[in-house]
This record gives C-alpha cells, sequence and structure tokens, in this order.
C-alpha cells in the first residue's frame, strides 16, 4: 500500500473539529498564490531559545517520524530510550502546520524546523533575515515515494503540460515536485496555469477541483486521492466508482525519487552553542531508524512485537481519525517513506559529485524556487551541516556506516531487468507509454563519435534526469535514416519483378501482387524486408542485409553515445548510475520521415532520442537505506 503524511489528511476530514480548526488556522495564512512566505508568517520579534530542558522537537504527520518516536519513547523522553541514553530530554511538538512552526522557530520556542527541504526554502527569507535565526540544515532523514501527478488522458507525458490547468495546494509539499517536473519539460510556471487551492485532500482539494471541472488537465494528490481518481498506480480511471475515466499516474516520487528530501535545520545561534547537543539528538534519530528498518523487515517476515508497539504509538500520537488501522495506515506510513541513515547524509552533505541531489543541489533550486514563484523576494541561503557523520558518536552508536563519499553505491539497478524490460516495451510498442519525457540529438551520415563540446547540453540534461528521477531509466534510442534500405529495395523488387512501378521520377506508383504499394508505410515494409520477400538469393545486396545494417549502426551509435555520457560524467564527477542509461538501436523501425526525398529530410532521420522510462520497482536493487 502507498502512502504517506500527506495522505493522511484523507483520515482527517472525517474529524469535524479538525477541519474547522484546519481551515481557520492552517490554510487562511495563504490568501493568494504569490504572498510571501514571511507575510504569511506574521510580524514575529526573534527571541533566544531559553529552555532547552526539556527541548521542543517539531513533529510532522510522515513515517519518517517513526524513527524519533521510537528513540524518543514517545512524544516526552522515556528511561532507557536511545534518546535518555544519549543525554536528550525532549518534548515532542506537532507540526504540521508550518507557519506556526517558523513562528515558533523565531520566538525562540524551538531551535529546529522539520519540513522537506523545499518547504524550508520557502521560508528562507522569513528565517534568514536574521542572522541568528539562520537556518542550518543539519540532516536528511528521508526520501518521499509516495505522491503523485495524476493527469487526463491528454497527458501521457510531461511535455504535454504545456498551456494545461494544474490543481496543486497553495505552498504544500508537493509545489517543489511541480518544479522538478516544470523543469523536466523545459517548461517556465509561466506557461502552465496553476490552479491553487487551499487544501491537500478532501472537498477543497486538488482531487475534488480534478474530479469537477474538466478543464484541469492534471493535479497534485496523496495515496488515497490517487487510487480514487484512477484505480491503483498502474491503472486508467474507467469512470466507474467513483473514479475519473481517463485518468492515470503520469508520474510519482517513487519514481521522481530524488524530489522530496524531509530534513532538520536549526538556528545557526543554538547549533554553534549546542552543536554536541544537535549531533547527539541527529546521532540518535539515525540509531532510532536503523532499528525501525530491522523491526520492519522481521515484522513483514514474520511478525515483531515491538514493531507492532510501535505501530500502536503513532496511532495514540496521531489519532485514529489519522491512522484507523495498524496495518494498512500505520505500517503504510513507515513503507511509504525510504530512511538515508548515515550513509545518506554522507551522500547528501559530503559528496562532491552529488552536485543536483546533495545539499548544493538542492539549496540552489529551493533558493531559485523561492524567488521566481513569489515566495521570497530575496535569496537568503540556508546553511549546510557541518557534523562529522564519522565521529564517535555516529560511529559508535550505528551498525551502517560509511567512511567517505567513495564508499557510497554507485549502482542501484540491475542491468539485465533493466535492459529486458525497455526491450520488451518495444517489441509491445508500448515503449512510448512508459515515456516521461524525450528529446533528441542529430548527427551527421557515418557519425560514429560524440563530443560533450558539441552535445554538452543534452548530455547536462541527462545526468540531471538521472540523479532527479533515481527510479527511472533512461533509454538511447539510436534510428538510422531509411533511404538506402528504401533504395535497394526497390532495386531488387523491380529486378525480381516481385514490385511493379508506374509514373515518371517523382511520381512513381508501386503495386504488389497487383495492390498499391507504399513506400511510406514503415512497418509493413519492415515486416515483408524480415520475412525476406524481395530476396531471391542473387542479390549482391538484399533489403534485408542493408536494413540489418542500419540496425547495428543504430546500436553502435546509441552506445557511443552512453559511453560520451559516462566519461563526461565523470570528468564532471558528477554522479552516475551506468546501468540506468541502456542503448536501444531501432535502425529504421520510427523515422521522422519514412521516405525521405532530400538530403535535408534524410538528416532529420539520423539521431540519437533520449527518454526517460518509468521502470518496474524489480528492476531497482532493495536496500536497508536509499541514498
Amino acid at each position: 500500500m502507498e502512502m504517506n503524511y500527506r495522505s493522511v489528511c484523507w483520515h482527517l476530514l472525517k474529524c469535524p473539529l479538525f477541519c474547522l480548526v484546519t481551515l481557520f488556522i492552517v490554510f487562511v495564512p495563504y490568501t493568494n498564490a504569490q504572498e510571501r512566505f514571511s507575510d504569511a508568517v506574521g510580524p514575529v520579534p526573534v527571541e533566544e531559545v531559553t529552555v532547552i530542558t526539556p527541548l521542543v522537537v517539531p513533529y510532522i504527520t510522515w513515517g519518517g517520524e517513526a524513527a524519533l518516536f521510537h528513540a524518543n519513547g514517545g512524544l516526552t523522553t522515556r528511561p532507557g530510550t536511545i534518546m535518555a541514553e544519549l543525554g536528550m530530554n525532549l518534548k515532542l511538538v506537532p507540526g504540521d502546520n508550518f507557519q506556526q512552526q517558523v513562528r515558533d522557530y523565531l520566538a525562540g520556542k524551538s531551535p529546529f524546523l522539520r519540513g522537506t527541504f523545499r518547504m524550508i526554502a520557502q521560508a528562507s527569507e522569513a528565517a534568514g533575515k536574521n542572522a541568528l535565526t539562520k537556518p542550518v540544515v543539519f540532516g536528511q532523514l528521508t526520501w518521499s515515494a509516495g505522491d503523485h501527478f495524476v493527469g487526463r488522458s491528454n497527458i501521457r507525458k510531461i511535455s504535454d503540460l504545456r498551456g494545461k490547468k494544474i490543481a496543486i495546494q497553495k505552498g504544500g509539499p508537493h509545489v517543489g515536485m511541480l518544479y522538478d517536473i516544470l523543469k523536466t519539460a523545459r517548461l517556465s510556471k509561466s506557461q502552465v496555469e496553476i490552479v491553487w487551492v487551499d487544501e491537500l485532500t478532501g472537498a477543497n482539494g486538488p482531487a475534488e477541483r480534478f474530479r469537477n471541472d474538466a478543464t484541469i488537465a492534471g493535479c497534485f494528490v496523496i495515496t488515497p486521492d490517487m487510487i480514487g481518481l484512477t484505480g491503483g498506480p498502474e491503472n486508467t480511471g474507467t469512470g466507474a466508482e467513483g473514479t475519473v475515466k481517463g485518468a492515470s499516474v503520469v508520474v510519482s516520487t517513487a519514481t521522481l525519487s530524488r524530489s522530496i528530501a524531509d530534513v532538520y535545520a536549526c538556528r545557526k545561534d543554538f547549533y554553534e552553542a549546542y552543536k554536541p547537543f544537535v549531533e547527539r539528538f541527529f546521532a540518535g534519530y539515525l540509531k532510532g531508524a536503523e532499528e525501525v528498518v530491522a523491526l520492519k523487515k522481521t515484522y513483514e517476515a514474520s511478525g515483531s512485537a515491538k514493531y507492532t508497539e510501535l505501530l500502536t504509538m503513532m496511532q495514540n500520537i496521531y489519532g485514529k481519525e489519522v491512522l484507523p488501522t495498524l496495518e494498512e495506515d500505520a505500517h503504510g506510513l513507515i513503507a511509504d517513506c525510504t530512511f538515508v541513515g548515515q550513509p545518506g547524509n554522507i551522500a547528501f552533505f559530503n559528496d562532491p559529485s552529488n552536485t543536483i541531489t546533495g545539499f548544493e543541489g538542492f539549496n540552489k533550486a529551493g533558493l531559485d524556487m523561492a524567488v521566481n514563484w513569489g515566495f521570497a523576494r530575496q535569496r537568503y541561503a540556508l546553511i549546510p551541516s557541518d557534523l562529522d557523520f564519522n565521529s564517535p558518536t555516529f560511529k559508535s552508536l550505528l551498525k551502517t556506516t560509511v567512511t567517505a563519499p567513495a564508499q557510497l553505491k554507485q549502482t542501484r539497478f540491475k542491468k539485465e531487468t533493466v535492459r529486458a524490460e525497455i526491450e520488451s516495451f518495444n517489441e509491445d510498442a508500448v515503449l512510448d507509454e512508459k515515456t516521461l519525457i524525450s528529446f533528441t540529438i542529430q548527427f551527421d551520415a557515418n557519425q560514429d563519435t560524440f563530443s560533450d563540446t558539441k552535445y554538452q547540453e543534452e548530455f547536462d540534461r541527462v545526468v540531471e534526469l538521472a540523479s532527479k528521477y533515481g527510479n527511472a531509466a533512461i533509454a538511447i534510442k539510436g534510428h538510422s535514416d531509411p533511404s538506402r534500405t528504401l533504395s535497394v529495395l526497390v532495386k531488387t523488387g523491380l529486378q525480381t519483378g516481385i514490385l511493379k512501378r508506374t509514373g515518371t521520377r517523382g511520381s512513381y506508383k508501386y503495386f504488389m501482387n497487383g495492390k498499391a504499394f507504399s513506400l511510406e508505410d514503415t512497418a509493413n515494409l519492415i515486416r515483408l524486408i524480415q520475412q525476406k520477400k524481395f530476396d531471391d538469393g542473387s542479390n549482391i545486396e538484399s533489403p534485408y542485409q542493408v536494413m540489418r545494417a542500419a540496425l547495428k549502426l543504430s546500436e553502435q551509435r546509441g552506445q557511443a553515445v552512453k559511453q560520451a555520457i559516462i566519461v563526461y560524467a565523470r570528468r564532471k564527477n558528477a554522479r552516475i548510475d551506468p546501468d540506468q542509461i541502456v542503448p536501444v538501436g531501432l535502425g529504421i523501425k520510427e523515422p521522422v520521415i519514412a521516405k525521405p526525398t532530400s538530403p535535408a529530410e534524410a538528416a532529420e532521420n539520423r539521431r540519437v532520442e533520449f527518454a526517460l522510462i518509468k521502470v518496474s520497482a524489480e528492476a531497482v536493487a532493495v536496500s536497508d537505506f536509499d541514498f
């Protein structure tokens, strides 16, 4: 079951009191889409954090908090727990109202902010104007894997969004996801029409706007709403049982797996004064994550009383209106997040090759979004963690650690599984259905090398897509021009009498077995050539041989482009998994112009197409911590 903290609002709507409080406290501050975050927060005098025993720590409704609850023993620190053994005395408080979190942060009630990276980036101006409260992002907790963009039948690729209406909650966790998707499609905010709604789910949420307004082409939703609209992540709505006919998941964070990063941030003054304290706190969280992951695996294999106790604790903290069941809801909440552990924090903060989905990449993208989309007027950079994740505090406590970025796993994909899936998609003519975005590069006749000087923009784009879409593959589809194959086919067909021709040059008409024969029907031509219909055994050069040569050339070009990208990425010190990139030779199968009549038209067919492809979960290697 896919579920995350965004999804629990579906259960919250069952509680009338929560609905009233939420409508008037959580959502009212956002009166319009372009309101600055500072204005939503309002004027708050900056005060020092004076109470640290107990220390107030906000939590949100999200599976990643299971590690904190487990490490602390509940909302207050219990004796004998991980946090107690580390000398912590914590008071955990609800933080789903992020504007109130920021108010408490400025007012000195808590030194911590807890949210997604892009949520904290939206607050960068409000929190960063004062030198005392500049946010230090000191730890990453998890990646999200269960948020969805659902589109109607006319939205099958991300590029289809140009000029379309999109429904999304104001200032919520999906705003950063939308930013990433538009960037993928090379679309600006002005090239789509954003329909901002007040709530994440329910009567005033994106799903209901999508359901009731046929002009809205897509919406960002949580898992229960996604299922309600489509029938499931792999399904297409039929119009029955409340689904929307033709609606399907275009992309989710199961594929766009490096979009929503959950993090902790700390006030700069507190961080500098109490850095050892912050280090112990985060080490305690990571230890809690290790134990939760182990308990979860045991629970899924044979059951675990301790894990059931944790699920019950979460149900008690969030309430049964939020988590009605332990198995589906509480366990589903944990299962929908991917913990990163100590290795993930090494990757996020310390790996110089992680330029896109590490701290610096997120910081730049978050501030770009904050300023360009009107959440802030000026850029106030967030400060990266300088915690030593290899200090005795971490190394003596944790079982799963790496010492340096060089020890991080560089391959995540199962090479043969990815290739087999893409090749089967191609054979079944469903490759386009699995394609999120595609773009091409052209090349000269007989070209077999690809310079990153000439193709740098495209190579950079491939590296970025591979980083952000951590669970998608990139197919490099090599194409060949069919001109030579057509020429030999006509020549041999006429010589053997299989083809008949009438008319004059430039207006020839061809016939086969007394019926009109089209040189532009590529699929039929390939079928006949594969059956060797034009070969009588005496051909010095047969259409079949020429077509096979074109296929081999397209395969070689795809492989050459892949190798050039890998060399380019490594020279730039950029992280890339070679097995995520799969060259596929298509030969003359998909020409832009089926029967070229000039060198210029033939040149359009000589191309390499990059396609971002959704693959199954089985194509990605499973690990305890996703980094």
